[in-house]
């Protein structure tokens, strides 16, 4: 019987090539988009399973929050881990990981060749315990033992040497440090939260040799007894560091993060160091849109398939009156539709594989096209399909199945007001949705261009920062400067620890006055030129000298107001005085700039403060350039950067840019949600298409009378669109609120936001209104330019 029903619905799909090409087409972009949105959801929540121990792996968290001022921190002290394992029963090992220069890329030489190595850490010899790595070549139990040792890539040490038979080969790092390799290892999936490309020996890093409670540097991960309680391991960090760590000294608190929610629940932690960053509220927001788009999709299938009831009454009637029960033709309408779903599902994963290159870089993943036949993905595409099919042919099924077999056959009209009612319902549901999704858009773009505009509080423009980490000597980087500063393109050359955008030193700013554990403040060493060249604004005091006479001891720092406030002064009064937070006790203010934006504006504007304490280096050379001629200029610079330093890659970036990557994951959510909320549109007009193909069906006769009394085509298409703008009409204002809604709890993350004006709804439903009266003219005009004969002469 399946069978009979099955070469009943491809008669069916044949011998109506226009509604079925449009059914499929419809379903096929739909399904097209949902599996590469459920790709790229699978793919989010993928990260991590693959370690054999992940349920027993937690990562250490720095909680240093004070009151509204939410700090929390992916690294840890470095005695952190080797404690927990001491006085914690429940942790059986732990690892920690630097990431060279604190997250700025390292420069390698194979003595042939140099390369920007963008992910090397140092990691303890523990890694092999808690992670799975596989080696191919070396021992794991003596690969990171010694100081001066790493493990290296596959593909690395491919890219490096030309092959990965390297065991004993060095690589010299920053022009300074000799390292001999002693394992190669596999390439690390795309979805693990671990990104190294080198992982150096711990026991050569600085922590090494003198581990503190102060510096949170290290993300550290502990492996734990099967069955280990989250609360109690927050519970026994708390006595732990209550232990080794007196109360006053206590700037933070620990907390633990479970492996499993690494990946997708640290958009508020920072200081992370792995380039793979996921978010929740990503993944639910194409979560939602994945699913809205298969609704649109099926409610297409709906108003086409009624569209056709006309036609297809008969035969329901006559195998009515033949003896086919509801259920038989039930399960015909659901085999015609499972047909439909199945070739729409097959052509939707081909144009997914198709697109699935595009869309990775539009996501910024790194999804394979392996994915696509795992067993979830199967199972996951059957459930699709079986959904689908459910849900797009319930409507026809249980509507075409009960309609009266004697009315049909006697002439009479198989439209109810009730299935009208509900047609005109999936319509305003369409295009509801639809709205939503691109007002939605529109205010993304609005925050983006907001955010982009607004002024930051120092200068972005043509400012360049090329990256002097690899010079090893003082004397060097002060010839590039001078070289620099000779360029009629350039204006001002100045050095630094960081810049706004980037992640400098983490420390505590502390009031002696207050007895609160002081406030987080982030610290950057730089010259009196680097603050020159960001432009930042004085409102009292000066700027860092120029030169420090030698033995002088003093430490010069200029704040921002946010510190001068928490310590209790005015601009004017803070000069001169005193300031807790370097390791030297001779620091004094200097100066006061007005707050500035140096990270993202999802955040307050926190404390940050400029110093000439030789305690970090400087990686930076900060380069205001005045041309507009950037390629030439950039060339200009290159040329005398490799003058005086002709063994180090030329590394560099633009602020602007930088301060542009701390608002990806809102520019992906944006691109993709307008190319495929386009691309619903579009499926949701099929369905209007469809719903006006119907309602010329139903009212051909009316539409005949109408002409041989003399109405004219204008008249006629405005007859038969006016309900359909009243269908879109209603769409907007219910979509109008809802939107709103959604957009402006999306906004409630941002510190600076835009407010939502009427702009976007306007545009919206001017675009709408428009679609929709190009999509239904098309046939009214049909109708109306129709032959009155052929439609009475059937009366």
């Amino acid at each position: 019987m399946i069978r009979s029903y099955i070469k009943i619905a491809w008669r069916n799909i044949k011998g109506s090539p226009l509604f079925s090409s449009i059914n499929i087409l419809g379903l096929t972009l739909s399904l097209a988009i949902t599996t590469l949105l459920f790709l790229f959801v699978q793919h989010e929540n993928s990260f991590n399973s693959s370690f054999s121990k992940k349920d027993q792996i937690y990562r250490i968290l720095v909680d240093a929050s004070k009151g509204s001022d939410s700090k929390i921190y992916a690294t840890a002290p470095a005695m952190v881990a080797p404690t927990t394992i001491e006085d914690i029963p429940e942790v059986l090992d732990a690892v920690r990981f630097l990431k060279h220069g604190f997250g700025e890329p390292a420069y390698i030489s194979t003595g042939t060749k140099e390369f920007i190595e963008p992910s090397l850490y140092y990691a303890d010899s523990s890694l092999f315990n808690i992670f799975d790595f596989k080696l191919t070549q070396g021992i794991a139990s003596s690969s990171l033992v010694k100081p001066n040792t790493a493990i290296i890539s596959k593909s690395t040490a491919v890219r490096y040497f030309g092959t990965d038979q390297v065991i004993g080969k060095l690589l010299k790092v920053d022009d300074r440090l000799d390292i001999e390799i002693t394992g190669v290892f596999q390439d690390l999936p795309a979805n693990i939260t671990l990104d190294g490309n080198i992982y150096v020996s711990f026991s050569t890093s600085f922590f090494s040799k003198r581990p503190t409670w102060s510096n949170a540097s290290l993300e550290t991960y502990i492996l734990t007894a099967t069955g280990s309680s989250e609360s109690a391991l927050k519970s026994k960090l708390k006595e732990m560091l209550d232990k080794h760590v007196e109360k006053e000294s206590q700037w933070y608190a620990l907390n633990v993060q479970p492996l499993n929610k690494v990946h997708l629940y640290s958009g508020g932690i920072q200081n992370a160091y792995s380039s793979r960053k996921g978010s929740i509220d990503q993944v639910k927001s194409l979560s939602w849109l994945a699913l809205l788009i298969l609704i649109i999709a099926c409610i297409n299938y709906m108003n086409l398939t009624t569209a056709r009831s006309q036609k297809r009454s008969r035969e329901v009637g006559v195998s009515k009156t033949l003896g086919a029960s509801i259920s038989n033709l039930m399960l015909r309408f659901y085999a015609e539709t499972g047909l439909i779903t199945a070739i729409s599902v097959l052509a939707g994963v081909a144009l997914a594989l198709l697109c699935l290159p595009f869309f990775n870089e539009l996501a910024g993943k790194q999804i394979p096209n392996s994915m696509l036949w795992s067993a979830t993905f199967i199972l996951s595409l059957v459930t699709i399909w079986a959904i689908t099919t459910l849900l797009a042919g319930s409507y026809p099924a249980i509507y075409m199945s009960s309609l009266s077999a004697k009315k049909i056959l006697s002439g009479g009209k198989i439209g109810s007001y009730w299935a009208t009612n509900v047609r005109k319902g999936l319509v305003v549901l369409q295009f509801g949705a639809s709205t939503v999704l691109i007002i939605g858009v529109v205010v993304i773009y609005n925050q983006l261009k907001y955010i982009q505009e607004k002024d930051l509080g120092f200068d972005t423009e043509q400012v360049m920062a090329i990256s002097i980490n690899g010079i090893n000597k003082a004397n060097s980087v002060k010839v590039l400067e001078q070289e620099l500063s000779k360029l009629t393109m350039v204006s001002n050359v100045g050095a630094a620890q960081g810049y706004p955008g980037k992640t400098v030193s983490g420390r505590m700013v502390q009031n002696p006055l207050e007895d609160d554990g002081g406030m987080a403040v982030q610290t950057n060493r730089a010259d009196a030129e680097a603050l020159n060249v960001m432009g930042l604004r004085f409102i009292s005091g000066k700027n860092l000298p120029q030169l420090k006479k030698e033995g002088d001891s003093l430490v010069d720092v200029v704040v921002n107001k946010k510190i001068a406030d928490y310590l209790g002064y005015t601009p004017e009064e803070a000069i001169g005085k005193p300031i807790q937070m370097l390791p030297s006790q001779n620091a004094f203010i200097v100066g006061v700039v007005e707050d500035f934006n140096y990270a993202s504006l999802r955040e307050p504007i926190g404390a940050y403060a400029f110093h000439n304490f030789p305690s970090e280096y400087k990686e930076y050379l900060l380069v205001k350039m005045k041309v507009a001629d950037l390629e030439q200029s950039i060339t200009s610079i290159e040329n005398n950067f490799k003058k005086v330093a002709p063994n180090i890659p030329f590394d560099y970036s633009f602020l602007d840019q930088n301060i542009e990557q701390l608002y990806i994951e809102e520019k992906q959510t944006a691109s993709i949600g307008m190319i495929f909320s386009l691309l619903a549109i579009f499926v949701a007009c099929l369905g209007l298409f469809g719903l006006a193909a119907f309602t010329a069906e139903q009212r051909d006769k009316e539409i005949g009378i109408r002409k041989v009394l003399g109405a004219s085509v204008t008249g006629i298409v405005k007859l038969l669109s006016a309900d359909f703008i009243k269908l879109v009409a209603i769409a907007l204002l219910i979509s109008f609120p809802l939107a709103y809604y959604v957009m402006n709890n999306w906004l409630q993350d941002f510190t600076y936001r835009i407010n939502i004006t009427w702009h976007p709804f306007v545009l919206t439903g001017l675009c709408a209104l428009g679609i929709a009266m190009l999509t239904v003219s098309f046939q009214a005009i049909k109708a109306a330019l129709a032959n009155p004969v052929d439609s009475l002469k059937t009366e």
